[in-house]
């Protein structure tokens, strides 16, 4: 019973162990310290489009593995770092890129929020003056009450009886 117990256990904890060995680890043969420093630059620099803040060369989703090995392909067949970012922006757009060039696009990203920004401190300065203005109004109306004499409220009185009409 204890013989058992002690071969299901090792065999569990072989069996868990046993996940972690099946992590790839790509073996490349480069043709030269040149090659491989353009190739670590390289998927360092580009953005795995499924983990998004990962590069392809930290990300082990199988987007990122397969860019990897068009990297490396492509440097294979002579492409220069240009050519072959080039390409993978050609393929899955600026965003591919931790730096993207400025365009109409991004451009818009940035200045749209600014300007509404700018339009709400607008409208809540104006909304404030004119709730001002109107409290400066009412007590002008209220003094200005106060200054008429008696018979200029009687005339007052008379004119907006003659309006209602």
């Amino acid at each position: 019973m204890r013989k058992s117990f002690y071969f299901i256990t090792a065999l569990f904890l072989g069996i868990l162990f046993t996940s972690f060995s099946f992590a790839a680890i790509e073996a490349l043969n480069f043709k030269s310290i040149q090659q491989e420093e353009d190739y670590h630059s390289l998927t360092q620099a580009l953005r795995c489009p499924q983990c998004q803040n990962n590069s392809i060369a930290d990300s082990n989703a199988s987007i990122s593995v397969d860019m990897r090995a068009k990297v490396f392909e492509l440097l294979e067949a002579g492409k220069t770092k240009e050519e072959i970012t080039q390409y993978m922006i050609d393929r899955y757009g600026n965003f591919i890129t931790y730096d993207p060039p400025i365009t109409i696009a991004t451009s818009l990203l940035w200045i749209i929020p600014i300007i509404l920004i700018l339009l709400g401190i607008f409208f809540v300065l104006h909304r404030q003056s004119s709730t001002s203005t109107i409290k400066n109004n009412k007590n002008n109306i209220e003094s200005e009450e106060q200054i008429l004499t008696d018979e200029e409220r009687a005339r007052l009185q008379a004119l907006l009886n003659n309006k209602g009409k």
